[in-house]
């Protein structure tokens, strides 16, 4: 029996259209030629040029939000409670049991851009790959965003999990979701326009809001769904540990057993 890896993560990258301009992230690159007097600093008497090289050593700088790449969303993100009035709780509060668990792949790219995801539909796809959800499951939604990563239209694309189908999950177990596109909910564009025609705050931010009614996490910018069968997987997506942050990044991995 052979195990293989999929990389459901995108590689945190600077200089394209991955977020909102307010939150897009920096990178500044140093190589080794870049850092040999770092080096140097800590030995008194050393020289550049006695450096291999006259290398020091690589390093990045980075200037990012907790919601840049790939990445789990804690309940404090989407609110101050959850789960009816208790305090939400932060990326490094979330239980390590929600994150290594058996994968669904529910395949949505069909779905319009903005187009809010009911309990029917999801039902409607469980019954196509032939899944009943357990506790604990891990819900990974594939729009027709995955494939725009990192293009000037990423932000507008995919359809979004409206509340009702994310507590549909939430109240057979589900603890954890995903999506490969910027947000859990339907892209902010296509909500304005709703809002603009029918003016209830209720629509906006909805799926990930859910959380109020029942503390859960979500994964987004996830990448390389449309490699994964509907089941038959598992997934490990622990959060990088933030003291008290509302998300932590993510190397999410999908694990299958041939």
């Amino acid at each position: 029996m052979g195990r293989r890896y999929i990389d459901l993560s995108v590689a945190l990258e600077a200089d394209i259209p991955s977020d909102p301009d307010m939150m897009l992230p920096k990178i500044e690159y140093f190589s080794g030629k870049d850092t040999a007097q770092q080096v140097v600093s800590f030995f008194p008497g050393l020289t550049e040029e006695d450096l291999p090289g006259g290398e020091g050593w690589a390093i990045e700088k980075l200037t990012i939000y907790t919601h840049n790449g790939t990445h789990l969303d804690a309940p404090y993100h989407h609110h101050s409670t959850m789960s009816r009035g208790e305090r939400a709780i932060t990326i490094d509060e979330v239980p390590l049991e929600w994150c290594f668990n058996p994968g669904v792949k529910l395949d949505f790219r069909h779905l319009p851009d903005g187009h809010v995801v009911t309990p029917a539909e999801v039902d409607a796809e469980l019954a196509r790959i032939g899944h009943r959800i357990q506790p604990l499951d891990i819900v990974l939604v594939n729009t027709s965003a995955g494939d725009r990563y990192g293009q000037p239209d990423y932000l507008a694309k995919g359809c979004g999990m409206g509340r009702e189908a994310t507590l549909h999950l939430l109240e057979q177990g589900v603890r954890i979701t995903g999506t490969d596109a910027w947000s859990w909910d339907a892209p902010f564009i296509h909500t304005a326009k709703r809002f603009a025609e029918e003016p209830d705050p209720a629509i906006i931010w909805e799926g990930h809001r859910a959380s109020m009614e029942i503390g859960y996490s979500h994964i987004e910018k996830l990448a390389n769904l449309d490699q994964l069968p509907g089941t038959g997987f598992m997934v490990s997506c622990f959060p990088f540990k933030i003291k008290a942050a509302s998300a932590g990044f993510v190397r999410a991995v999908a694990i299958i057993e041939d």
